[in-house]
């Protein structure tokens, strides 16, 4: 009899864990995805195309509130957990509402989920999210680029349109985001790579991606999201963890896999933590990867025309996952927004309507900051008009692309960048001229 297997995810590390192990493999049948963390995204169905010879329906995938129901609905017999930047008390709480139903629970790990490259991988992870991936990233790039290596990057997965279609994406420009409709969250991560020049893949079939990419690169890096651990079997693996968050980098799943997988650990935003949180997040690393190279680093904040910022009423837009399933009370803008001398910081929630009013509800976090959620047309334009609401003299954009590409923003307004700076040594280039 084969096995009735459940897959809890989030449009990411559910489908990978899917194709990489359970697709054609006669012992299961997948009968369902759940799905939460991002708006909209369930009610769908796991393509035919993608699922391949013994769904030829597809996969329904349902809200994850429904998961109880499901179990028994649909005699379940396992439920995979595949979904990041969850507390291991959050997870173990999930455990238990499937075990009290009759069926296992499991995690799959690097062995049944990690693809093997025919040329190098690095990896850029981190242990939660937003604590610097993507500046670490460009980092790197360019280090590399500077090499002479040809460098492909391929972006941890956001497939939030039609799966079919978005089984093997690549960018180059604009257009191409453009042409594949690329939600806010996409535009973060893939516009700063196009910038400087890179190519970055992206989708669903992370099996194809690579075939793909392996096809014009030197080295593949990969670029990670949320605090998961890299579908490719890295050659070596960097982790950024977050001394705002101390002792999150050993409670939150699979965050800590990435600490100790890491073969270099970088204490990032140095220059805006406390000595005390930068000593908890250093022992930590020091108990759970005693052989990891630390490396120490600012994330130091600039701002083109900061002078409207001074005296001024500040609405200030953040990145939404930051905010969202990281947990951060504010990001880039609102420091920045501080930095220069804002007055006050205006407070979004009154003005916020449809789904951007239902974020503020969900994460009670939330306060001074709005988060920049884009994850589709609707929700773009309820951000415009949130935004067109709110009397302020400025905004401030802490988001990593240029907002004003995608909503209009009817304020004045000025722009957050911010990249990685080593502080001593050693260096990432002195650490990777070796290595590659």
């Amino acid at each position: 009899m084969k096995q009735k297997v459940l897959i809890m995810g989030a449009a990411g590390r559910d489908f990978h864990n899917f194709n990489t192990y359970f697709r054609d493999n006669d012992n299961y049948e997948v009968v369902a995805f759940t799905a939460t963390q991002i708006p909209d995204i369930h009610g769908r169905n796991y393509p035919a195309g993608l699922a391949g010879r013994a769904y030829p329906d597809g996969i329904p995938i349902y809200e994850e509130n429904e998961l109880e129901s499901l179990i028994e609905r649909l005699q379940i017999d396992q439920v995979i957990f595949a979904y990041s930047d969850i507390s291991h008390q959050a997870i173990m709480e999930k455990a238990a509402r499937v075990m009290a139903c009759g069926a296992d629970f499991h995690l799959m790990g690097p062995k049944t989920t990690m693809l093997k490259s025919k040329v190098p991988v690095l990896a850029v992870c981190a242990v939660r999210t937003g604590v610097g991936k993507s500046q670490t990233t460009r980092k790197v790039a360019h280090i590399l680029k500077s090499k002479g290596k040809k460098v492909v990057i391929i972006r941890h997965p956001m497939p939030y349109g039609d799966l079919a279609q978005q089984a093997c994406q690549r960018f180059a420009s604009y257009e191409d985001l453009d042409k594949q409709q690329c939600t806010i969250e996409e535009r973060e991560e893939y516009e700063p790579h196009l910038d400087n020049g890179f190519v970055v893949y992206a989708g669903v079939d992370y099996q194809l991606i690579l075939k793909e990419a392996e096809k014009e690169a030197d080295i593949i890096l990969w670029d990670g999201g949320n605090n998961d651990i890299p579908f490719y079997k890295p050659d070596l693996q960097i982790t950024l963890v977050d001394p705002h968050r101390p002792g999150d980098e050993i409670s939150y799943h699979p965050g800590t896999t990435n600490l100790m997988l890491a073969d270099i650990v970088i204490i990032n935003k140095i220059e805006t933590s406390s000595p005390e949180n930068v000593q908890v997040v250093r022992r930590n690393i020091r108990k759970y990867n005693p052989e990891a190279i630390i490396v120490e680093a600012a994330s130091p904040i600039y701002i083109d025309n900061s002078s409207i910022i001074n005296n001024a009423r500040v609405l200030v837009i953040e990145d939404g996952p930051t905010l969202t399933h990281g947990n951060m009370v504010y990001g880039a803008g609102a420091i920045g927004a501080e930095k220069y001398g804002a007055k006050e910081l205006v407070d979004p929630r009154p003005f916020a309507i449809g789904s951007i009013k239902e974020t503020f509800q969900k994460y009670g976090h939330l306060s001074y900051v709005l988060p920049a959620m884009g994850y589709g047309k609707v929700q773009l334009r309820e951000l415009e008009e949130t935004v067109a609401k709110i009397d302020a003299d400025v905004v401030v954009i802490g988001t990593p692309i240029d907002l004003r590409r995608v909503i209009k923003i009817d304020k004045p307004s000025v722009r957050v960048h911010y990249e990685l700076q080593e502080i001593g040594e050693p260096t990432l280039e002195q650490l990777l001229v070796d290595k590659f």
